[in-house]
């Protein structure tokens, strides 16, 4: 399945008073919405960000799709939803841009309701009591069966889009729209700290919770070499590069995406990617090396991390590196699911010093930072 995030984040929120609108206002010394992506990254294969016209200068520092809102949040989300129609999305989540602490575990359990499900979203329990009235109680509620609803809402992605183009006005989120269309939406367990910032004492609280998860920062570094073989191509970090020689290895040989590979691996205390592709193994010889940097990024996300930065370096006389680095950066980011922003790729030669100075191959070696998330 290939599964997108939709985070919604066009409205003004003026309620939270401020001179921006929530979404952009500072957080523990970040965006809100930086915050958002963060909580998401890793767990889906494409984010959107649904945007307000007059933000399209601050949203484009984060590097993702951006899709103009509509008058409504039910038009922003369709907007959204057309958008990546015709991209090969199963799966797809909405989330709303003012929830910034979402938990993994939250994200996780929507999509795996969605394996027996056409919906799922998460939801808290109504516990306190409830009464009608205005300046004075007039009456009670019965709180049995009334939940709170949270996002990210999750759908299959035919039957979410089919909903939004029959449904006509405002819906108070996409569970509505789902449920006028009559399709069955799974509850799963939603989190306290998966709060919506709304009112001013909701940035207190969130920068609270923040200070209570700590932080916690894991560095990993990585070296691997490759050595020439004959060929007219070498693959680094993800680009096909014409050279004269190819390079030797059990799999495709990427040095630069093994060195990264098991940066991350190492980040994790997880040993490297012999551990977990065996080279004994004959299922991985002349394995692509997105297979293993692809699986590295999954147990990032399972352990509850996302990728603060990476930075790798080529180390070779040729090929040339440098016509190749934006290429090499935008492949690393589609891999990973993260911002190019994040991923640096440099080059350097061991001025004709040692096997790399005499062209027997190419090293590379690779440093990942990792933050809970």
């Amino acid at each position: 399945m290939t599964t997108a995030a939709i985070i919604v984040a066009a409205g003004r929120g003026t309620r939270a008073g401020g001179d921006l609108p929530k979404q952009w206002q500072m957080l523990s010394g970040m965006p809100v919405l930086a915050h958002t992506i963060a909580a998401l990254q890793g767990q889906v294969d494409l984010l959107v960000l649904v945007i307000n016209p007059a933000d399209r200068a601050r949203a484009e520092d984060f590097g993702l799709p951006l899709v103009e809102g509509g008058e409504t949040r039910a038009q922003s989300v369709r907007n959204a939803l057309e958008w990546l129609a015709d991209k090969g999305i199963t799966r797809v989540l909405v989330h709303d841009g003012a929830r910034p602490l979402l938990p993994r575990a939250v994200t996780a359990r929507v999509l795996a309701a969605l394996e027996d499900h056409p919906a799922a979203a998460p939801a808290l329990p109504v516990t306190d009591a409830l009464w009608r009235g205005a300046e004075r109680v007039e009456g009670t509620a019965d709180r049995t069966g009334l939940w709170r609803a949270q996002t990210p809402q999750g759908f299959r992605f035919d039957a979410i889009l089919a909903a939004h183009r029959a449904h006509a006005g405002e819906a108070a989120d996409d569970v509505e729209v789902a449920r006028a269309a009559g399709l069955a939406v799974a509850i799963v367990a939603g989190d306290e700290d998966n709060l919506k910032l709304t009112f001013p004492g909701d940035f207190a609280r969130a920068e609270a919770i923040l200070k209570g998860r700590g932080m916690d920062i894991r560095l990993g570094n990585g070296f691997d070499v490759h050595a020439f073989a004959p060929g007219d191509h070498v693959w680094l970090c993800g680009v096909k590069v014409a050279h004269s020689s190819a390079l030797l290895g059990h799999s495709d040989a990427d040095v630069g995406m093994h060195a990264l590979t098991d940066a991350i691996y190492g980040a994790l205390a997880e040993g490297d990617i012999g551990v977990h592709f065996p080279p004994s193994d004959p299922q991985w010889k002349g394995a692509e090396s997105h297979i293993f940097l692809r699986h590295a990024m999954g147990r990032v996300a399972a352990r509850g991390f996302v990728l603060a930065n990476c930075d790798v370096t080529l180390i070779c006389e040729r090929p040339k590196i440098g016509p190749h680095q934006g290429a090499m950066r935008a492949a690393l980011g589609a891999i990973m699911g993260v911002d190019v922003d994040r991923i640096s790729v440099k080059a350097t030669t061991s001025e004709r010093l040692g096997f790399t100075g005499r062209e027997e191959g190419i090293a590379a070696m690779a440093t990942a930072a990792l933050v809970r998330a």
